[in-house]
């Protein structure tokens, strides 16, 4: 059976075929911004265009416009291909490739949010929208992955940061309580804008 993963949460724009356990075929690389212009020319550069018996996307918590341009893409080749459509938790993934990495069982997740705030998690993942100086009293795992890892090991004093992102390549690592069956986004905050009266 193949499978597609798609994760376009953060500045990285990265798909993954797979057949079975094996990667087919997989683009990853940091694109900062135009995931929508992106996303779909990389999914048909991959042999067979892509197409696969299951999908799995990145459902956030992450960038708003990147989280929503991966679930409409997913959703969109699920219906066209016939497809079982699933979603997961973004800073899972991140954190499972980061236990791989580092052979632990216990790690944290702090990424970048908005509004000067970072999203942070512990295993198992539950994750906050914080301001740094709160992520770092309230992470208190010695392990921490992630894009803002370094600043918050030294904002606290304490651990050790290792380099990890939400790679769609790992997806086979996430664990069952951080995939689901509806593909939905998670949001860490409300959206900024509000539907006109």
């Amino acid at each position: 059976m193949r499978l597609l993963v798609i994760e376009t949460t953060a500045a990285f724009l990265s798909v993954a075929l797979f057949d079975g356990d094996a990667l087919i075929a997989a683009d990853h690389r940091n694109i900062a911004r135009g995931h929508a212009e992106q996303l779909v020319p990389a999914i048909a550069a991959l042999p067979g265009g892509g197409k696969a018996d299951a999908i799995w996307v990145g459902c956030g918590p992450g960038s708003f416009t990147g989280t929503r341009v991966g679930i409409a893409a997913a959703r969109a080749l699920a219906f066209a291909w016939g497809a079982e459509l699933s979603g997961y938790d973004s800073l899972a993934l991140v954190a499972a490739q980061a236990a791989r990495l580092s052979g632990a069982n216990d790690v944290a997740v702090a990424v970048t949010g908005g509004h000067g705030q970072w999203l942070v998690a512990e295993t198992p993942i539950a994750w906050r929208a914080l301001d740094p100086a709160e992520a770092a009293r309230a992470i208190t795992c010695d392990l921490v992955a992630g894009e803002r890892a370094n600043e918050l090991v030294a904002l606290r004093g304490f651990g050790v940061a290792i380099s990890a992102e939400a790679d769609a390549r790992e997806a086979l690592l996430i664990p069952p309580q951080g995939r689901f069956a509806e593909a939905v986004p998670l949001y860490a905050r409300p959206p900024d804008a509000q539907p006109a009266p």
